[in-house]
């Protein structure tokens, strides 16, 4: 239960326990986080990925900055009132990149702070051709991380790439040597196989997220499955980025091959359930006690 002055912070701790299994859909803006919160989803993530595909309509390839990301943490802890877990890519750059990196994502309203261990420019963990940097760089990026976070509470998520250059056992190794380097949390990205993906909690101590991307290399298992093992959270971090684009090209064909929507209206949220769902009747509310 949550208590009336616990902060954000300690409740994603408080939440975060081996085999929760708490699933953790990503967004790329306010409008998405909003429809995951009203869905009963206890946290989200930024995804990095998803930002960049929205917002610059590129593909993730690390072209986006840390202070787009920051605009786009701050609009969605405006919007929702669940814990935010941010994609900070590598943090834009060497250890002191990455304190200003955490501490303006912690500004914005990150509640955890994801970062990676890829060269820059990163890759999306499902694409070919990744590098990593020396585990020691990495190691300094997580202790950079530490001491900038204002709030000890923050959450310091660190994410290995290692599985597709060095293969599992090292991914495995590196993800030890971020726990030991103060690391709140583990992801290793991308292993190829059920087997590979259930040994991680079980032969890396500390808690750990999996992440499930349609059409990736990692096969998609069950939450229930996933939590036995002993995953922590199960992120979907381009679930929602996928309907949405899928259902956008969809209804934008008909209209483009029909010249109406007559056909494809449901798939069309009505215009009072959009409304509903920004909240339109609490700033009306707000604009009568102000007029």
């Amino acid at each position: 239960m949550t208590t009336h002055d616990e902060t954000l912070n300690r409740r994603l701790r408080r939440q975060l326990v081996p085999g929760a299994g708490l699933m953790m859909p990503g967004a790329a803006n306010a409008l998405t986080a909003r429809l995951i919160e009203a869905a009963g989803h206890p946290l989200l993530m930024v995804s990095g990925a998803a930002v960049a595909n929205t917002f610059l309509g590129v593909p993730d390839i690390g072209l986006s900055s840390v202070t787009e990301l920051a605009l786009h943490v701050d609009a969605i802890r405006d919007a929702v009132g669940i814990p935010i877990v941010v994609d900070a890519d590598t943090g834009f750059g060497n250890a002191l990149n990455v304190r200003r990196t955490v501490r303006t994502l912690e500004r914005a309203g990150a509640n955890a702070i994801m970062l990676e261990d890829q060269t820059f420019p990163k890759r999306c963990g499902h694409f070919d051709g990744k590098s990593v940097v020396p585990a020691a760089e990495m190691v300094a990026k997580i202790h950079a991380a530490v001491d900038a976070r204002k709030d000890a509470d923050l959450v310091i998520l660190a994410r290995t790439d290692a599985r597709a250059v060095e293969g599992l056992e090292a991914a495995m190794q590196r993800a030890r040597d971020y726990l030991d380097a103060g690391a709140d949390m583990l992801f290793i990205e991308a292993p190829l196989s059920r087997d590979e993906l259930l040994a991680i909690p079980r032969e890396v101590p500390g808690l750990h997220l999996c992440n499930m991307v349609v059409g990736g290399r990692t096969p998609l298992l069950p939450r229930e499955e996933l939590a036995r093992a002993g995953f922590a959270a199960i992120c979907y971090a381009n679930a929602a980025l996928q309907a949405s684009a899928l259902a956008m090209r969809s209804v934008l064909a008909h209209l483009h091959n029909h010249g109406d929507v007559a056909g494809v209206q449901a798939q069309l949220m009505s215009f009072a359930e959009r409304q509903s769902m920004l909240g339109a009747q609490d700033y009306a509310e707000l604009a009568r006690r102000y007029a």
